[in-house]
């Protein structure tokens, strides 16, 4: 028998919604309930009924009252519908006698025929229809009210009065949010709390570790106030973050908002500058009222540098910028006369330089902590953040990876990995392998590959001479960043390309720029020596090397002629429009330029001549294969006598891991060892002297055998 349905196991019904449509937006899509909307189609219903109504296509003839009565005599109208109070009559002509009646007015096929006339009198018209016997329907009303005359009177400006009202409130939602054109001057800022609340925490952020220990400390002080303050420290009132884009600082703030347990409010710098006047003031007030309200919590102010820019550096000479209002109210808010206690400011920029001096002084950030591209270390651990999702191979070495990446930020590393992802399931692969990453770092630097590009046999034995060059003397330099692989298939701009492992080198002294510039001058040097000719090919390296050497006269000091001067000024307006230095100077600069120039070019061309024929024999390689690797290069010019800095830093890491684990392996034997008897004092004190030595030299005889391997 079935269950009687009760008020606990009906179905539940969808309650209506106070409008029109019910939530449901009839076009399709999300629909956002409002009254507007049922204003809008009650007028716009009333328009069509007014102009479309149910007379449109009808026809109407004006008769006079003699010719009326002889259409009554001929006994061709319907009906007749007689207004008492303004003597006026109106007729149905019969469709078959409308053509005779109406004459050019003849209506179309399916509409209606009206002759209309004002009649003398309304008793005697009522005698004559008597007199004729008319048979058909008469109809008798009076006039309209003085309400409706009112009514359609002003009904198209009621019209159009809606219409414009609801049309301003649509547009004061396109910038005043939810409230309309009156809540333009509200902060447009997300609120994250305890209801809504960041799924990131600290363990999502690999790498940063000195970045993430500073912001760490902010949020850990919020939890632990009393840690701090019985040692008499204040929390600090902001913070900057500053690095380059893509190495993680929204993340980093998106990490406070879900550690810190305390309402946080997220906005662009962006969404201050706005085209009316005073609304990002206006906007700065709101959102601290708002913080300050919930304190104690946190603003996230991300690209502050759009509304945080210095006013020295604007050419406006305008006395009420906008953006410079918004500023100065900024400014007041964080540190000025009212006090701000419980309100901490996260903000994040990557053009700190343009800043103003006085949002950088401490009172407003306190700390400017600076999050710079992840070094090897760094790299290893991202990759395994990003790596956790794909299905990869066994064999995949993440030291590698790491090391093929220099100098890309955590943003960099999510998009090789998902670009590895790509390029395996374009070939069909069950796995993402060690190929499929070289693939997507290759196409992220370099671009697409161009296989299609027809070049002639004496153009690309050109190119595979100019690549060749590269990788001959780059192999053949000590401080010159290791050879990866050479092609000369174009990718991108590029016809062919050297790929190189740059060093990520803490200091760079002279000899490693002048190998790097006499590497870079390969190629335009093979092309002389062995082609007898130059190419446009080699304008990139001519750049990179005219820039370096300019680099080094002027910024450096390291010119022969004029050593330990530097005309380079961290300080400088964007708008300056001199030289810091004469003529005679800036002649002495080219000349020293020229000089560095021509004397890595004079080198390049000495060992090519040197080794001619491990240079041919690798161009001829490169028109054979067009991709050629280490490996390859290897066999041809031998193995390298220098170890990699990259190289050096990973043995130093797994060396300093096994030494580690080592100690940490023996003093566990040594505490098993003191808990199973107790000695004398006596033999306490010789095991106590005794140990470590016998650790030192365990710990020396596995450092040797890791080594010997």
């Amino acid at each position: 028998m079935p269950e009687k349905q009760t008020e606990q196991n009906k179905p539940q019904q969808n309650k209506p919604q106070n409008s029109p449509f019910n939530g449901k937006n009839p076009l399709g899509g999300k629909f956002q309930p409002s009254w507007n909307w049922l204003i809008f189609i009650l007028f716009a219903g009333l328009i069509v009924w007014t102009f479309l109504g149910e007379n449109q296509g009808n026809a109407q003839k004006d008769v006079t009252y003699s010719e009326f009565k002889d259409l009554v005599k001929r006994n061709v109208l319907l009906t007749i519908e007689i207004n008492t109070d303004n003597a006026v009559a109106v007729a149905e002509v019969i469709p078959d006698s409308a053509q005779s009646v109406m004459g050019s007015r003849t209506p179309e096929a399916g509409k209606k025929a009206f002759v209309r006339t004002d009649l003398p009198s309304v008793d005697a018209t009522v005698r004559m229809l008597e007199e004729q016997h008319f048979s058909g329907n008469v109809k008798y009303n009076k006039d309209d009210s003085t309400f409706g005359k009112l009514f359609w009177a002003f009904a198209p400006i009621l019209l159009f009065i809606g219409l414009w009202v609801f049309l301003m409130n649509r547009m004061g939602r396109g910038f005043g949010g939810g409230g309309g054109i009156f809540s333009v001057g509200r902060s447009k800022a997300k609120v994250f709390d305890k209801d809504n609340k960041v799924q990131v925490t600290f363990k999502d952020v690999a790498g940063l570790s000195g970045a993430k220990q500073e912001v760490q400390e902010i949020v850990d002080f919020l939890k632990n106030p009393k840690r701090y303050t019985d040692l008499g420290g204040k929390i600090p009132k902001g913070a900057l973050l500053v690095g380059p884009p893509g190495t993680g600082k929204t993340l980093l703030a998106k990490a406070v908002a879900g550690e810190a347990n305390v309402p946080f409010f997220s906005m662009s710098g962006s969404d201050f500058v706005e085209m009316f006047v005073g609304v990002g003031a206006s906007r700065v007030r709101d959102l601290f009222a708002q913080a300050k309200a919930k304190s104690p919590s946190i603003i996230f102010i991300d690209e502050i540098d759009a509304v945080g820019r210095s006013r020295s550096r604007s050419l406006s000479m305008s006395s009420n910028d906008e953006r410079e209002n918004t500023l100065n109210q900024l400014l007041t808010e964080m540190d000025g006369f009212g006090t701000n206690s419980g309100v901490i400011i996260l903000a994040a920029t990557n053009r700190a330089d343009i800043l103003d001096k006085a949002l950088l002084r401490a009172g407003r950030f306190d700390r400017q902590i600076h999050v710079d591209l992840p070094d090897l270390p760094e790299r290893k651990d991202i990759f395994r953040v990003h790596l956790k999702p794909l299905k990869v191979a066994k064999d995949l070495d993440v030291d590698f990876l790491a090391k093929q990446t220099p100098g890309f930020s955590g943003a960099d590393i999510a998009n090789v990995c998902n670009e590895a992802a790509l390029a395996a399931a374009r070939r069909n692969g069950k796995d993402v392998t060690t190929q499929d990453f070289m693939s997507a770092v290759d196409r992220i630097i370099g671009g697409l590959e161009k296989r299609t590009k027809i070049m002639t046999t004496e153009e690309k034995r050109s190119i595979a001479f100019h690549e060749a060059g590269h990788a001959t003397i780059s192999w053949l330099l000590e401080h010159a960043n290791p050879l990866v692989k050479v092609t000369i298939v174009p990718r991108g701009q590029a016809l062919g390309a050297a790929w190189y492992l740059p060093e990520e080198r803490v200091l760079t002294n002279r000899e490693h720029l002048l190998d790097e510039m006499c590497a870079t001058l390969g190629g335009r040097a093979a092309e002389e020596l062995f082609g007898n000719t130059a190419s446009t090919g080699a304008l990139n390296d001519l750049e990179r090397v005219t820039k370096t050497a300019y680099a080094m006269v002027t910024y450096y000091g390291m010119g022969k002629e004029m050593p330990n001067m530097s005309y380079y000024d961290s300080q400088a307006s964007d708008y300056a429009f001199g030289k810091p230095y004469s003529e005679q100077t800036a002649k002495a600069i080219d000349d020293e330029v020229q000089s560095i120039i021509a004397e890595q070019f004079e080198r390049a061309k000495e060992l090519l001549r040197t080794h001619s024929e491990q240079h041919h024999a690798i161009a001829q390689l490169l028109m054979d294969r067009e991709v050629i690797y280490a490996d390859d290069v290897k066999e041809i010019l031998g193995p390298r006598p220098w170890e990699s800095r990259a190289d050096e830093l990973l043995n130093d890491e797994q060396n300093t891991a096994f030494l580690n684990e080592a100690e940490k392996t023996e003093s566990e034997k040594t505490e098993e060892n003191n808990t199973e008897d107790k000695p004398s004092d006596e033999n306490t004190e010789t095991e106590t002297v005794v140990t470590p030595v016998e650790d030192e030299k365990a710990t020396e005889e596995k450092t040797a055998d890791k080594e010997e391997k």
